[in-house]
């Protein structure tokens, strides 16, 4: 395989790579990554911090920005940004741990209801040995902790079994501080590190941009400072409006909380705005966590209820009102991509990873968007598609699924109408088969395929087609309003002239060579339909066998035959000729399909009563009532007369000899 090679598409054109072209420029980008992976997960204990570091200096420079242009020096702003920002985080790491300490003290007395609980599932006839073992579980951890009581309630009792006694060397009171103070060690550490690099980020951060620049994008300096402002833009605006979110959800769960009597609300209302920070995990956790605690502190079975229908409504309140209201500019990642991202940081730095995930992949994917060596990048985690609608229902007619090519039409036209879709999508796809064709790569059995699915949609958008007609007919019903406009007015509503009406008229639409003609043909008559005409869809084997006469009615209104392929000028010409001596009252014209903006000029049809290029222009066209042009002298009679001359002089020269 290396002339046949792989299919790419860009910006629409398809064009062919052999294997030996395509591998070694992927090559380099692949081994890239390997390495760059690579680094990430040996060297997490130094960039961990960095990367951190660099979140919140995107978050946070909004704010120090702000600072300096309320008059603030630069050195005062980034300081007063930096330890306000810390000192909102020791505050509620504080009052996280006040509260988890005060749960850890109160569990003991929850497990009476806990154990009741399970007894009464037990006694209600499910006779599950998942309920039995867990009852037996709970049993035994309270009966170790009675026991644990009895033993330090009666200091002076036998004990039952031997005690192992083991000789301490008493210990110096600076072993003891070290002892406690070493394992805080490294995480103060790193607070400090992040702290420090955040200051000076933030100190320096034109300094850095410019520098960043310089190193990898002064060749593009437009391309590079679009790269910077963007993902600087989006991980700071979505830092900021999943904060807002959370809060906006973890203030009115505390509230809740507290209101049914859940102990510690405070420390639930906290976890949620923190662990709403990791992508579809942290809520199920923020949600399970409360609702074991109403499991545990309630006898009955109406306070879990109420903490699940706390959750309901706040979860429908925030997916379905604040989280479309506050998220105007999306990440820009797809919900796939978010869900492997998250996999993919947590197995490479662990749970501050799964936190990082969303904002690290975002500045992957404005990475990928604009350094062509990672467009793969891109492609893999950005939320856009990927293909063009054309190209999307190119590649549905080429599987031969019209279903998914119906809903993707139908998700279209909730905006646009039949003849927008069809004008800019479903056209075009043909167009692209028909590019296929001629290259020939598409077989005749795929192009009979594509008409047939073509078919299919066309019969599927029926509906919405008798609906667009129906709206039609009410306009036009409504014709006596006057409205005054201005000049200006006047000229901006020609440039959008609807088409006419096209009742008590009767078109026929005709491929012209191929199945691919007869899927356009197909299109074409089902707008024409809308306008309020009467349409005739005929196939081009419908010429070809000389069967037009049985499929066009004697009294058509105008005929137009459809071509894809942009070199079927001649025989065009060739077919308005024939129809036009067969059908001289009707109007005839041929329409060359393109999806550019000015078209394709037809000039080698000077006979036809039209030629179009576009959907719009050969509807407009078809119902137009103008009449038909006269034919003129038959070149068929010339020919026969030559024919006749010639045979004439052959007799004579016969007969001198």
């Amino acid at each position: 395989m290396t002339e046949a090679g792989l299919k790419d598409d860009v910006g629409g054109s398809r064009r062919l790579y052999s294997i030996s072209s395509v591998s070694p420029s992927r090559m380099p980008a692949f081994a890239t990554m390997l390495a760059v992976v690579a680094i990430l997960y040996f060297a997490k204990e130094v960039l961990l911090p960095l990367a951190i570091a660099v979140l919140l200096t995107f978050a946070l420079s909004p704010i120090s920005s702000r600072l300096r242009k309320l008059g603030l020096p630069r050195i005062l702003a980034v300081v007063t940004t930096v330890v306000l920002a810390s000192f909102i985080l020791v505050l509620f790491a504080l009052v996280v741990a006040w509260q988890v300490a005060e749960v850890a003290q109160d569990l003991s007395t929850y497990q009476g209801n806990i154990i009741g609980k399970i007894r009464a599932l037990q006694e209600s006839g499910t006779d599950n040995g998942i309920v039995k073992r867990l009852t037996s579980v709970v049993e035994s951890v309270g009966r170790e902790i009675d026991n644990a009581g009895q033993n330090q309630a009666a200091p002076g009792a036998a004990p039952r079994e031997p005690l192992l006694v083991e000789i301490f060397a008493p210990s110096r009171p600076i072993e003891t501080l070290t002892s406690l103070i070493s394992p805080l060690l490294g995480p103060i550490a790193s607070l400090g590190l992040v702290v420090v690099v955040v200051i000076f980020m933030l100190l320096e951060r034109e300094d850095l941009r410019d520098r960043f620049i310089r190193l990898v994008g002064y060749g593009d300096l437009h391309r590079t400072t679009e790269a910077l402002q963007e993902a600087g833009s989006r991980v700071a605006v979505y830092l900021l409006m999943q904060l807002v979110v959370n809060c906006a959800y973890g203030v009115p769960l505390a509230v809740g909380l507290w209101a049914v009597g859940i102990p510690n609300a405070v420390l639930w209302g906290m976890l949620a705005i923190v662990l709403r920070f990791v992508p579809y995990i942290g809520p199920v956790i923020a949600t399970v966590l409360p609702l074991f605690l109403a499991f545990a502190v309630d006898p009955g079975w109406s306070l879990v209820l109420w903490v699940a229908a706390i959750f309901i409504v706040l979860e429908l309140i925030s997916n379905n009102i604040v989280e479309p209201w506050l998220y105007g500019s999306r990440t820009g990642l797809s919900p796939l991509a978010i869900i492997v991202a998250a996999i993919f940081w947590a197995w490479l730095w662990g749970p501050v990873g799964l936190i990082l995930s969303t904002p690290l992949t975002v500045c992957l994917a404005v990475l990928g968007r604009y350094v062509p060596q990672f467009e793969f990048l891109e492609i893999l985690f950005g939320s856009e598609p990927v293909l063009d609608p054309k190209e999307r229902l190119y590649q549905r007619l080429l599987a031969g699924d019209p279903d998914e090519a119906t809903d993707q039409a139908e998700e279209m036209l909730e905006e646009d109408y039949l003849e927008d879709y069809y004008g800019s999508v479903a056209i075009p796809a043909l167009l692209l088969a028909e590019q296929d064709r001629r290259r020939g790569v598409l077989t005749p059995e795929q192009m009979e395929q594509v008409y047939e699915t073509a078919t299919v949609l066309v019969s599927n958008l029926e509906d919405i087609a008798q609906e667009e007609e129906e709206e039609e007919e009410q306009e036009g019903s409504n014709t006596t309003v006057e409205i005054s406009m201005t000049p200006g007015e006047e000229e901006n509503s020609q440039e959008v002239e609807e088409l006419p009406d096209g009742a008590g008229k009767t078109v026929v639409c005709i491929g012209g060579r191929g199945p691919l003609d007869d899927a356009s043909a197909a299109m074409l008559a089902q707008v024409l339909q809308v306008q309020g005409a009467a349409v005739v869809a005929a196939r081009h084997s419908d010429i070809a066998n000389r069967r037009s006469r049985d499929v066009i009615p004697k009294g058509a209104n105008a005929i137009v035959v459809c071509f894809l392929n942009e070199d079927s000028a001649k025989h065009a010409a060739i077919l308005v000729r024939r129809f036009k001596r067969m059908y001289p009252s009707a109007r005839v014209g041929a329409v060359l399909w393109s999806d550019s903006a000015d078209g394709r000029p037809l000039l080698a049809l000077a006979e036809a009563d039209f030629t179009a290029s576009t959907l719009t222009d050969a509807a407009r066209e078809a119902l137009s009532g103008e009449a038909p042009s006269l034919l003129a002298h038959p070149r068929k009679i010339q020919i026969r007369t030559r024919r006749t001359a010639g045979k004439a002089a052959s007799v004579s020269k016969g007969a001198e000899a």
